[in-house]
């Protein structure tokens, strides 16, 4: 029997509220004065650019000033303008003679569903003459480059100055800071940068958005086309880092010329043939993959990952940046829809995966579990080495990569019908530990029979712990397809589920008690079949996370009343927490309530002593999530005080810089509205929870049970 605790997250945390303040509506916290600051569409993109500059290109926020003032030279004689982001000689007062780099933003274009097409520099002729305007002429030559941007577009120009007066030219990017690693240097040289997480987003959406609404390619083939460069740019790095030369790049001036295009593509084409030598016998690429882009598309996507170092950029940024374009283009219409991103968090910080344990979705669909899994092991290492809140070093990037990929390598599975998918998860799991992981392409509930090409590699690698098997998956975590639209009806896949789940339940008329009926059942929906498969899967004490509508946990009906019946005898319950709708319906456009069920294995001694002893009654962990950061339209919510103003909360980010030669860290506080979301407060609640009530059954540190 089952004796369920119960968690209220609606109830206020007074601690929590009494170290932040408020914010008036309307208002936005300046990046660089932590200062209220008005809301506006255009005010958004600026904050966005400065965190940028900051966390990518490394200008120190006190080099830099808001509408600042200069002096511009028009048909009606001088006129001052501001500069929306003015920066500065590294130090120096803020004046116009100091002044170096200057940007101009403008709001975000509308968004549709339509990709959104990019501009080139001939259509931003007005906008690039207000850039020259704030640049100066030769009265100010150190005054050099320039960035106009609306968080879509961006334009680059630096300014040349001669004794005949100021040229200037187009530029794909501009150098890091003055006085770091690489400042002055072209791209094709210079100190690759850390990605900014929101920025790489950007940088993603806008490659995939450039092949497809400028070369006018279908979406899923401005995709793969956008992987392959993508796979080509890690591949590059990993090359480099063991002493090959650079080939993945393009200096500032190439993509404006027939010649510096040409060069780039004869650099990437024979770069991608050793990608696909590299990875043939993976089955990520085949011999007929190609590079399909013109010179122009290419040179644009090279120019914008060429800059960044993903090997150095935080995992966590890597795979949600690919996560959201994968999603956008694969999403399938067979009942797969992807876990939203917070569920997914919340059900591995609950079933907590250790560096020596095997973790298994089989139903990985983009991969967005075990991207959660290389994650939290991610965060783990760095507690063991005090590092938590500051961007991984060069050496200690190295270590991380080493240990995530020898973990990859020997404990991380998944497995997807769809062979779209499989491809998807592997390059996902590339992105993060630099080898494509273990995926398998076969039909999880014909396992370990079917006649997809995964499941020879899958019945040696992760076999069922059933039929005297000793399994060897330690945490299996799954979103199933589910619903009764998609039911499975072939007998050869329902035949292995008839000694477990597969059954017609009643209650006997005079006891009201559930029974099995004679007559088998034609047909089940597949979420009911996934409970029995995830739980044969996992060795006994193995633990269990997966993603179940509700009407199985709570409807009155016998044929729930029976699969609760079967969780209760092979399982012992963990937790449960329900999700409210918003969860799905933004990321999925599905309108249904779930709940996360966690369940650990019984071993076999267990299930002989309860049959000898009874039943044990003990405490489950339960939750009720009621917000979850974001509403039906997937607008952000915050949480406010009584009197309705936005409560803020202090952060510190911290930064690497190199100076001189010296590897320094940069620390500042920051202000930031509080997410009102329940799902990391869950999550914590139901660790204080196991603290007080040890994880039910045999557990090498106790026999759990006892107590409860």
């Amino acid at each position: 029997m089952v004796d369920p605790t119960t968690l209220n997250t609606a109830q206020p945390d007074m601690e929590a509220e009494a170290q932040v303040h408020h914010l008036d509506e309307g208002y936005l916290v300046d990046f660089l004065t932590d200062k209220p600051i008005k809301d506006t569409p255009k005010e958004q993109v600026r904050q966005r650019i400065m965190r940028v500059l900051f966390h990518e290109y490394q200008f120190a926020p006190e080099d830099m000033q808001l509408d600042f003032p200069v002096k511009v030279q028009t048909e009606k004689g001088m006129r001052t303008k501001k500069v929306d982001i003015a920066i500065f000689a590294p130090g120096s007062g803020h004046t116009e003679d100091n002044l170096r780099r200057v940007v101009v933003c403008n709001k975000e274009p509308n968004r549709s569903k339509n990709v959104v097409k990019l501009r080139t520099h001939d259509q931003m002729k007005s906008e690039m003459a207000l850039l020259q305007d704030l640049l100066g002429a030769e009265d100010y030559p150190a005054r050099s480059w320039g960035l106009w941007t609306d968080n879509v577009n961006f334009f680059f120009i630096e300014k040349e100055t001669t004794r005949w007066g100021a040229d200037f030219h187009e530029r794909s990017d501009w150098p890091m800071a003055d006085g770091t690693v690489g400042s002055g240097q072209v791209v094709s040289a210079q100190q690759l940068r850390r990605a900014e997480p929101e920025m790489l987003k950007i940088t993603f959406r806008r490659c995939h958005n450039y092949v497809h609404g400028n070369e006018g390619m279908p979406k899923d083939a401005a995709f793969w086309q956008f992987l392959y460069l993508l796979f080509a740019k890690m591949y590059d790095e990993r090359a480099v880092r063991k002493g090959s030369s650079r080939r993945f790049y393009a200096s500032m001036s190439e993509p404006y010329s027939d010649e510096g295009r040409t060069a780039i593509r004869e650099r990437i084409e024979d770069l991608f043939e050793d990608v696909k030598k590299q990875y043939a016998e993976s089955g990520l690429f085949k011999a007929n993959d190609e590079i399909t882009l013109s010179d122009r598309a290419l040179a644009f996507i090279v120019s914008e990952l060429a800059p960044y170092d993903l090997g150095l950029t935080d995992i966590d940024a890597k795979g949600l940046a690919y996560q959201e374009l994968v999603g956008t283009n694969l999403r399938g219409d067979r009942g797969q829809y992807f876990t939203p991103r917070g569920a997914v968090k919340l059900m591995i910080d609950i079933l907590d995966p250790q560096e020596d344990e095997t973790v298994l979705d089989p139903t990985c669909g983009t991969g967005g579990f075990l991207h959660a899994t290389l994650t939290h092991l991610h965060q783990k290492m760095k507690r063991e080495w005090d590092t938590e809140g500051i961007p991984d070093s060069p050496e200690e990037a190295e270590r991380y990569r080493d240990r995530l990929r020898k973990y990859a390598e020997e404990h991380l599975f998944g497995a997807d019908f769809d062979p779209f998918l499989v491809r998807a998860t592997s390059m996902n799991i590339m992105t993060l530990a630099e080898i494509p992981g273990n995926v398998f392409h076969m039909d999880s509930l014909a396992f370990p029979k079917g006649h997809l090409g995964g499941v020879a590699e899958a019945n040696k690698r992760i076999p069922l712990a059933k039929d005297g098997r000793s399994g060897v998956v330690d945490v299996l975590v799954t979103n199933p397809p589910f619903g009764a639209d998609i039911p499975i009806s072939d007998e050869s896949v329902l035949g292995a589920f008839r000694e477990g789940v597969a059954k017609s339940w009643s209650r006997d008329k005079k006891t009201g008690e559930l029974q099995v009926n004679p007559n088998l059942p034609g047909s089940m929906a597949p979420e009911q079949l996934f409970v029995q498969r995830a739980i044969e899967w996992i060795k006994p004490g193995g633990r269990l996370g997966i993603v179940l509508p509700n009407g199985i946990l709570s409807n009155p009906g016998p044929a729930d009343e029976g699969l609760r019946q079967y969780i209760l005898q092979e399982c012992w319950v963990l937790a449960s927490v329900e999700l409210p709708v918003e969860t799905f319906i933004v990321d999925a456009n599905v309108n249904i309530l779930t709940t996360l069920l966690f369940l650990k294995r019984k071993t076999l001694d267990e299930k002989i002593n309860e049959k000898l002893n009874g039943s044990i009654s003990y405490p489950v962990f339960m939750a009720v999530a009621e917000k979850v950061g974001f509403d039906r339209r997937g607008n952000d919510l915050y949480k406010r005080s009584p009197d309705g103003d936005l409560i803020m909360e202090t952060y510190e980010e911290a930064e690497y810089l190199t100076i001189g030669g010296e590897r320094r860290t940069r620390k500042v506080k920051r202000s930031r509205p509080v997410v009102d979301n329940d799902l990391p407060v869950i999550a914590a609640k139901y660790w204080e929870f196991r603290e007080r009530h040890a994880i039910p059954g045999f557990d090498p540190r106790n026999v759990v049970g006892a107590d409860a």
